[in-house]
């Protein structure tokens, strides 16, 4: 992951507290020897501890030996915190602060002071909280980051802050660390950014404790494109590589990247309606605040009941197919026909496409699911088995597997008796399941939409189905799945 955001040309990666646990210390020994061509690694760590020196705390010296350039000390600028929390008193607290600062300059460390609940502390007792954060600045502190730990502050009252601590220090290095338990990071760090704040904190996607950090995903583009500063140190090409480094973030975090998450999500340049693809491919900032490319990120046009006839032309032309006239009309009618059973095909862009090839009469099967069965069991042994009978080329081949749950054993079957006759599908899997319930009147009876996500060759696609029997909707679906594979091998 370091790696990604070293990529990316991220500043500082504030990597752990070496001194908080076995794993981030040994993670700060292994990175002494790692060559980063942008990043800087930084530790974290709080101030020192009450009642001791700063040479005698264990947590500072851990951040001493891990010979980072950088260290992100944080420490209370909240009188709650600091008489209730720490139990000392606020000039004690006071030299907790600028000691620690000390030490660490004092051994060639730059310092980023985080002034904890800063706004929480703002509002109740602004003098200490300014005294917290020149204590900090007076002892060496390069960066003054202003917290909003609790994440509940508004954003007129992280302007204001802002504001008025840049009048009081104008010649501090001022930063912003917002959460976003209130729903308002992104919009507190932009503020705090157009107020002055010129060091901004936070993570790719907004991950982090309880709802999260502000999302780096969106504030630098934010910053960047709509702001016009300089980000990533003026390598604003860096943009650029957003959505894969996004992307390939979330797959190291396991996170699954929200479809409609702004800039780097699936739809954030994504069109289906008539009225706005048609728009788009006459004037494309009809319909976009940015070129998707200036993130990274691709246009697409989906199909889906709302869809026009340039939406059908389109979209099949972006995958090598010429229709007719007749061809379109009849796409938008099997497109509206199975909508109205429950189908969802904005997203499920296989079966979209194997619709296509179905119009244009460029179908090939390749394969046909004659015979299945599945069976479970329990509560011990495996939990379920499946039976298949595929035909392909008039020849019947069949296979069996076991699995955790029925669909599992299903795709296992599937894929076992492909591979006997499509060896190109080694590398293709199943990555995704989802299950939807269409309509929740009839409970247990209801229809259910199964939408399945592969990938293979560098790819991924995704294909739907719809049945009153979830097993036969998989089925459909995992086998879509497979047939667009091989479609996709043969052109």
């Amino acid at each position: 992951m370091i790696e990604r955001l070293d990529e990316l040309g991220v500043d500082v990666i504030e990597a752990g507290w070496p001194g908080s646990n076995p794993k981030d210390a040994g993670l700060f020994r292994a990175l002494r020897g790692v060559s980063l061509k942008n990043s800087r690694i930084a530790a974290f760590c709080s101030t020192r501890r009450k009642g001791i020196r700063a040479d005698e705390d264990p947590s500072l010296n851990e951040v001493v030996e891990s010979e980072v350039p950088v260290a992100v000390v944080f420490g209370k600028s909240w009188t709650l915190h600091v008489s209730e929390v720490l139990r000392c008193t606020p000039e004690e607290n006071l030299e907790m602060v600028s000691e620690t600062v000390e030490y660490l300059r004092d051994h060639g460390t730059e310092v980023v002071f985080d002034a904890e609940h800063f706004f929480d502390g703002w509002k109740e007792s602004p003098e200490y909280a300014m005294s917290v954060l020149r204590a900090a600045a007076d002892a060496g502190a390069r960066t003054l980051t202003l917290c909003d730990t609790n994440g509940g502050s508004m954003p007129w009252e992280v302007e204001r802050a802002v504001e008025e601590v840049r009048g009081r220090l104008p010649d501090a290095h001022i930063g912003i660390h917002a959460h976003n338990d209130a729903g308002c990071a992104v919009a507190n760090t932009l503020v705090a950014v157009r107020s002055g704040a010129r060091h901004v904190q936070g993570t790719l996607l907004g991950v982090g404790e309880r709802c999260g950090n502000a999302d780096l995903c969106q504030v630098l583009p934010n910053v960047a494109y709509k702001m016009g500063l300089s980000v990533l140190k003026g390598r604003t090409e860096a943009l650029r590589r957003l959505t894969r480094v996004s992307r390939s973030v979330a797959d190291l975090l396991n996170l699954r990247i929200a479809d409609n998450h702004p800039y780097v999500g699936r739809n954030a340049f994504a069109h289906k309606a008539g009225v706005h693809v048609d728009a788009v491919l006459k004037v494309t900032r009809a319909y976009e605040h940015l070129d998707p490319s200036a993130v990274g990120n691709e246009r697409s046009f989906s199909v889906s009941e709302l869809s026009g006839r340039s939406t059908v032309r389109y979209v099949a032309s972006r995958v090598g197919i010429r229709l007719a006239e007749e061809q379109v009309t009849a796409v938008l009618e099997e497109v509206k026909r199975l909508e109205s059973l429950g189908y969802h095909l904005e997203g499920a862009e296989a079966t979209v496409e194997l619709l296509l090839l179905r119009a244009a009469g460029l179908f090939r099967e390749g394969f046909r699911v004659v015979e299945w069965s599945v069976e479970v069991e329990g509560p011990e042994g495996p939990s379920a088995r499946s039976s298949v009978a595929i035909e392909v080329d008039g020849r019947v081949h069949r296979a069996s597997s076991e699995g955790v749950g029925p669909v599992h054993a299903l795709d296992g079957a599937i894929r076992s008796a492909l591979l006997s006759c499509f060896p190109e599908l080694e590398g293709v899997g199943l990555t995704d399941y989802k299950v939807s319930v269409v309509d929740g009147f009839e409970g247990t009876a209801a229809p259910v939409r199964v939408i399945v996500e592969f990938s293979g060759n560098g790819s991924a696609w995704r294909t739907t189905s719809v049945s009153r029997n979830v097993i036969e909707a998989s089925l459909a679906a995992i086998s879509d799945g497979y047939r667009y594979a091989l479609q996709a091998n043969r052109k």
